[in-house]
């Protein structure tokens, strides 16, 4: 697996949660949305769902069964209020990597330049 698929799969979660601040949705949604707007390129489906099964255990999201479609039951998800404060968490941590990722760039181009 490349660099780019581990940090995917290592910020999961925290796409996941971004994608349901937006609406409530159901897992191959989620899929979908994980691709065309978070730019994420082709997530593993295992994955997601796997990861929703862990978020769904540390209480920051919860389902609820749709059964409004002709087809199966499908459980859509939504963040609970401790989705939103891990959300915010992610945040703050991304926030800190870029700004450490800048300053190593920063420092970089210096030493290149000389």
């Amino acid at each position: 697996m490349s660099a780019k698929g581990r940090q995917h799969y290592r910020h999961l979660p925290a796409f996941i949660l971004l994608v349901l601040a937006d609406n409530p949705v159901h897992g191959s949604a989620i899929h979908t949305l994980l691709m065309e707007r978070m730019g994420l390129s082709r997530p593993d489906s295992g994955a997601i769902y796997r990861t929703l099964q862990q978020l769904e255990q540390e209480g920051e999201v919860v389902f609820e069964w749709d059964t409004s479609g002709n087809g199966p039951a499908r459980k859509v998800y939504r963040l609970t209020p401790a989705g939103w404060e891990k959300l915010e968490q992610w945040r703050e941590d991304i926030e800190m990597r870029l700004a450490n990722l800048q300053n190593f760039l920063k420092i970089y181009a210096a030493l290149v330049k000389r």
